[in-house]
This record gives structure tokens, C-alpha cells and sequence, in this order.
């Protein structure tokens, strides 16, 4: 007979099993245990904490072994209502005949009334020995249903040797791929789901309370939380002044919002925001003054600290460039026939001073010089000056909000959640690794393109690339994404940002190396637990299959984003999973979750200008100024917007928190807990660092970073 350690036992006679659905025991909706020590054979279930995770439905069970399959069972306690949400439930199960090795557990749920969902979390088998077999489940069973479960045990496609088992392995990737299929929901985007709306997807990947996440509820809700609704009225018309702007920003001001109030117009926060701000991956080292940007050492001689000439200053790497380029040739948003809205492409040159500040020296606010497209300097009129850094944050808005964030972030996630739904099995390592990091992130991105993004979607209602542009910006961005670029230390070191000595208040990339570090490290420490050499990696089909799907089908193969089809080393597929769940947790969260802090004051990040560009000097005043930003109603829209999605989700799970156990092996658990330890260093070391800090930067913090793109 099998040793306790293999997890297999030999079953005759009874079996207990315990299943959760929520936080009581029991659950053939959510999970299995067993529980009775004087029972010869026992299971239990676990039901699910999530609302509706309970059912009144039928829920039988059937043992399958090597050698035999126990007979179907029903699981009921007369005079008891089990299978409540929470709750954990034990039931005994008799098996008359010798089953062999347990392998494979079969859950059925049947009508009983009416259709009446389960959230099944895990079922555990207690043998007539005593040993423990934990069933991984979590997931719910829709209509007549059943799910056929492995044990916890976590096991490469190379590694199964029984027929049964790889037949089950099979089966269940056949059917995963008729169930999340690929779809282009624009031309020259990355694919997404075949799904229109959120009730449209697969149960066990939609939000727990899909109304916690509509945008449209949400949004009109902030609108009326912040009291913004009171100008809703008055919807195209401009701001009187730019102390009118805290009548609907007042109300819900923070440390870093108030402080951007008070110091938006100053040089210094300006460049500032492109090192910690919601965008801080445009900034890079200028080596060459581009020849559409004809800045000259006369322009900027007074804004140079040195004594050193421009073309020494930037050989003496002490002048950045950011160029919005991609924004040039942008159609602006004309879904509001009454107001003309108008985009910009800027070139901006930065320049390192004494005190190691990143101070803006020069503008253009086109990518093609000349009379009608002056170079504004700060020695300029003070609304030249500042009409041209406020063209530049709406530059930057847009582009956050579109490239960044949504394209970057969401979209790019939601290929490698498709391509692992498709190509992996439950019980493959990597979908147990990767699983928590792609939570709600399908559903978050059919919510977008339903109410968000689409046509005449709230994106239209305050955005300048609203209307289509945003279609016509992401489609140019895919063009220049690669996979290195999505490798933070490549990103940071492809813009020459990489050097702590030079650009020493850079803390995006310092913390942000910090927690890529920690991360690569852990999924290293699982990657090796289960492939032994890299001969071990070439040899999982599985995994080759996940990676081949989410380049040639997820990124349609194209010839530029240099996706890996194939991974041949165990660094290899660390770096590729790191990619995954980096951009998923860290990544977002560091240009998400900042938004309210650096974009609810209006002037500071505009999501649309009402007047086109200057195209000379010298005719801007307070009241073009005002003319350009946003009107009363689309401050309004923008203002409840960054508020919505800057919220923490009520049950967010942060970086390193695993309540769902796909994996029961130790060495995980070990690897799991020293990659808290090392999560809870760096929020430390964060902590001190941001101690007395007017501008304390934790958008990169562990503590503050959600396991997964869920908002």
C-alpha cells in the first residue's frame, strides 16, 4: 500500500469527505475534506464566500481510481441545510470494492427547483488510514453540471503516466478552448475575449458582484459623492477662474492632490511628474537633440547651471527628452458636434539642475518645426509658458490613459489570462502560479469595452481621444510594443533611466526593480520545484502551447512585438512569468492607482482642450487658458472618473496573499512565505524612505500593489 508521504491510499470500505462553500465545512460547492477520524472512508466540502455561493441543488459525488469507480452519491443530510455559503460539510461515502489509487474526484450538481449555482472551493478525502487527499476545485458549477477534479498535487503534462489521468488532462484543455475563444474587438489590437458583455463570460471568470464594477453606476455615483452633479447643468461652460476648479476638487483633496493644487504651475513639479508620477515611462536620456526639435544653447542658456554648453550638458547626461510623437496625426474627439476638442503632439527637453531636479527648458507642441510651431522657453510670457506645460500634461494624460495604462497593463494581461485558459490545465504548476495574477482581469476588460471604451462609451464623454482617437492611438502603440519592453529592467534601461547615481529621485524605478527582483525570484524558486533541468521546459507541450497562443494568436503573430513562440530555459520561463504577473500587479498598480493623486486637479492633467495649440507667442492670457481646459460637465465626468479608478477593491488581494491554496505542496508554501518576507522589506525600506516627505511615492509599494488588473 502507498506511504502516507505519495498522498495516494488504497480505498475500501468507507470514505469521509468535507467540502467548503464558504467559511463552515462543507461544500461539494466549493470544496471536499474529510473529517471523521472513526470513519473508514470520509470526504468534506467547502462552499464559497461570495454571495449566491450556496445551492439547494443536488450535489452527488463519485471516487475514481486506477482501478474501479465507487458509486454515485448523493450528498444530503436529512433535517440539515448544507451546502451553505461558507459553510464546510462531512458526509461518508461507502465504497464496497477495492477503487485502486484514488486519482480523480467527480462532482455533478442536478436541478432540484430551480437552477441554483455553487461556488465549490476544494474537497478533501480522508481514507479509512487517516491520510488526507486535498481536491482543488474553486470554481462554480453552473446548471446541470460536473467537474471532475485532480488532487492538489501540482504535476507537469510529462510527469502523468496513467491513461486515466491524461485523458481527464485533455479533456479539460478541449474544452477550456471552446470556451474562452480568441476575438478581435479591433483591427491592430491585441486579441481579447469572445465575449460582448460581462454576463456573457464564463461564470468562473466573472466579477463576484458585477455590480460592485459597472462604470457607468460608478461613475455617476462618484459624480454625486463629490457633489459635482450641481454643474452637469452647465456643461460646456468654461471656468470662471482657476480657484473655481476647487469647487469640485475640494471635497475630496488628499495630501498629494492638495499639493499638486498648490504647486501645479511650478517647473518643478512638472518634471517631476514624469519620474513618480501616473506616466513615469516617457521620460528618457536626450544623447542627441532630434532634428524637429531645433532647441538651441542661446534658447536655454539661462536655465543651465553649469556653465556648460547644451550639447555639453547632454554629452555630461543631464538633459531628458520626452516626445508624445505617437499622438501626432490623432483624430480628437467630435462626438459633441457643439465643442471642437483638439490634441497635440509635444516634444518636451528636460534638464537635471545642481539639486538633481528635473526642471522642463523647452516645448514644442508639434512634431514638425517652424514659424507656427514655436519653441516655448520659460524665459517666455508666464501663460505662454504655462499654456505650453499644460498642452504637455494633456499630451501625457492621453497617452497614460490609453498606452500605459489600458493598453500595457489590461490588455496585454488579458492575453497571457486567455492563452493560459486555453493551454493549461488546472493542475499544471504555471496556471496554479499564474491564476490569482489574472483574477477579474478578463471580466474588468469586457466591462471596459461594453460601457467604458466603446462607441458613445463614457470615454467619449470627457476625452479628447474619445470618439475613436483612442482606437486610432492604441492601434499605433501596438505597432512599437515588444515583449522587452515589457521587462522592467529592459524598459527602464532601453530610455537610459537606469543609473541611481545620476538620477538619484527616479523612485518608480527603484522600487519597481526592487519588487521585479522579488518577484522573478519567487516564480525561479517555484520554476525549479517542478522542471528539474531545461531539457524539462522544452519538454512540457503544455507550457510551449501557452506561450505559442498568446504570440501567435493573443498578439496575432506580429512580426514587431518579438514575443517569444518557444521557451528552452528554466530562466527563460521565470523572466516570461515574471512578465506576466509584474505587468498584472506592480505595473498597474504603479500607474493606476496614483490617478486621483495627480490628476483630480483638473489643470494638472486636462482630459481634453476646447482651443487648439498656440502657433505663436505671446497671445495667451488667463482667459485662453481657461477656454482651453475642460468645461464645467467634462471636469465633472473626468473628476468622477480618476476617483472610480483609483479605488481599492473592498476584498483586494495584494502581492503575496494566496487564500486560495492551488498549490498544497511545502516547498511552494515555503517559497511563498519568503517572498512575503522579502515583499514586507521593501514596503519597510518604502516607508522610511517616504518618511517627512511632502511627495511621498507608494505607488510601487507591495502593501499598496493588488495581485491582479481588477479595476
Amino acid at each position: 500500500m502507498p506511504t502516507k508521504e505519495t498522498g495516494y491510499q488504497t480505498l475500501r470500505d468507507n470514505l469521509e469527505f468535507r467540502m467548503q462553500t464558504g467559511d463552515m465545512w462543507i461544500e461539494p460547492k466549493t470544496s471536499w475534506l474529510v473529517d471523521d477520524p472513526l470513519s473508514p472512508l470520509s470526504h468534506s466540502s467547502s462552499n464559497g464566500d461570495q454571495w449566491f455561493a450556496g445551492t439547494d441543488d443536488y450535489i452527488y459525488i463519485t471516487l475514481v481510481g486506477t482501478e474501479k469507480c465507487s458509486s454515485r452519491t448523493l450528498l444530503d443530510k436529512p433535517l440539515y441545510n448544507d451546502f451553505e455559503r461558507g459553510a464546510v460539510d462531512s458526509y461518508e461515502v461507502r465504497v464496497e470494492e477495492d477503487l485502486g489509487e484514488l486519482v480523480l474526484v467527480k462532482i455533478e450538481k442536478r436541478k432540484y427547483w430551480v437552477q441554483d449555482d455553487w461556488y465549490c472551493k476544494y474537497i478533501t478525502v480522508k481514507t479509512a488510514s487517516g491520510d488526507y487527499l486535498e481536491f482543488p476545485c474553486f470554481r462554480w458549477l453552473v446548471g446541470d453540471k460536473e467537474v471532475v477534479l485532480r488532487d492538489g498535487r501540482a504535476h507537469l503534462p510529462q510527469d502523468d503516466k496513467i491513461g486515466l489521468v491524461k485523458q481527464h488532462r485533455q479533456k479539460e484543455l478541449n474544452m477550456r478552448k471552446k470556451t474562452y475563444r480568441w476575438k478581435e474587438w479591433q483591427p491592430g489590437f491585441p486579441m481579447s475575449i469572445d465575449a460582448e458583455r460581462h454576463q456573457d463570460l464564463p461564470r468562473d471568470i466573472q466579477f463576484d458582484s458585477e455590480k460592485g464594477v459597472d462604470f457607468v453606476l460608478n461613475y455617476v455615483k462618484a459624480i454625486e459623492n463629490l457633489c459635482v452633479n450641481q454643474f452637469m447643468h452647465m456643461f460646456q461652460s468654461s471656468w470662471t477662474e482657476f480657484a473655481d476648479f476647487e469647487k469640485i476638487f475640494v471635497r475630496i483633496k488628499n495630501t498629494i492632490s492638495e499639493y499638486v493644487m498648490q504647486h501645479w504651475k511650478e517647473d518643478f513639479m512638472f518634471g517631476y511628474q514624469f519620474l513618480n508620477g501616473c506616466n513615469p515611462v516617457v521620460i528618457q536620456k536626450c544623447t542627441k537633440l532630434p532634428d524637429k526639435f531645433p532647441v538651441t544653447h542661446e534658447m536655454v542658456s539661462s536655465s543651465l547651471e553649469r556653465e556648460l554648453t547644451l550639447d555639453e550638458e547632454i554629452k555630461a547626461g543631464n538633459v531628458y527628452i520626452v516626445d508624445f510623437e505617437v499622438l501626432d496625426g490623432i483624430k480628437a474627439n467630435c462626438t459633441d458636434p457643439c465643442t471642437l476638442q483638439y490634441l497635440a503632439a509635444p516634444l518636451c527637453l528636460l534638464y537635471k539642475n545642481t539639486l538633481n531636479k528635473i526642471l522642463p527648458i523647452a516645448i514644442q507642441l508639434g512634431q514638425t518645426p517652424g514659424e507656427d510651431t514655436p519653441i516655448f522657453l520659460p524665459t517666455d510670457a508666464k501663460y505662454d509658458w504655462l499654456l505650453a506645460k499644460i498642452w504637455v500634461r494633456s499630451a501625457d494624460f492621453q497617452y497614460h490613459q490609453n498606452i500605459t495604462h489600458l493598453l500595457r497593463t489590461h490588455l496585454i494581461t488579458e492575453v497571457f489570462a486567455i492563452a493560459m485558459f486555453r493551454q493549461l490545465p488546472a493542475v499544471h504548476p504555471v496556471y496554479k502560479l499564474l491564476i490569482p495574477h489574472i483574477r477579474f482581469t478578463i471580466a474588468i476588460n469586457t466591462k471596459a469595452r461594453d460601457q467604458l471604451i466603446n462607441e458613445h462609451g463614457i470615454f467619449d464623454k470627457a476625452n479628447a481621444t474619445g470618439g475613436g482617437g483612442h482606437v486610432q492611438l492604441i492601434q499605433k502603440a501596438t505597432k512599437t510594443l515588444t515583449f522587452r519592453s515589457l521587462c522592467f529592467p529592459d524598459m527602464i534601461k532601453a530610455r537610459g533611466m537606469d543609473s541611481k547615481e545620476e538620477l538619484p529621485t527616479y523612485f518608480f524605478r527603484d522600487d519597481g526593480n526592487s519588487v521585479w527582483e522579488a518577484t522573478k525570484s519567487f516564480l525561479s524558486d517555484v520554476v525549479h520545484i517542478y522542471y528539474t533541468s531545461d531539457e524539462t521546459v522544452q519538454q512540457d507541450v503544455e507550457i510551449q502551447a501557452f506561450v505559442k497562443d498568446a504570440c501567435s494568436f493573443g498578439m496575432q503573430d506580429f512580426d514587431h512585438c518579438e514575443f517569444p513562440k518557444a521557451l528552452k530555459t528554466r530562466e527563460e520561463l521565470s523572466e516570461y512569468l515574471t512578465v506576466v504577473v509584474f505587468s498584472a500587479s506592480s505595473q498597474h498598480a504603479a500607474v493606476n492607482f496614483g490617478q486621483f493623486d495627480w490628476c483630480s486637479w483638473i489643470p494638472n492633467a486636462p482630459s481634453t482642450m476646447r482651443k487648439p495649440p498656440p502657433n505663436q507667442k505671446g497671445v495667451a492670457d488667463v482667459n485662453l487658458i481657461l477656454d482651453s481646459l475642460p468645461d464645467r460637465g467634462r471636469s465633472s465626468w473626468h473628476l468622477g472618473a480618476v476617483w472610480a479608478l483609483s479605488q481599492y477593491q473592498e476584498s483586494e488581494l495584494y502581492l503575496g496573499m494566496y487564500p486560495d491554496e492551488h498549490f498544497i505542496e511545502k516547498p511552494v508554501k515555503e517559497a511563498m512565505e519568503k517572498f512575503r518576507t522579502r515583499l514586507a522589506e521593501i514596503t519597510s525600506s518604502i516607508k522610511r524612505r517616504n518618511e517627512g516627505k511632502k511627495l511621498p511615492y507608494y505607488n510601487m509599494s507591495p502593501n499598496k500593489i493588488p495581485n491582479s488588473v481588477a479595476v
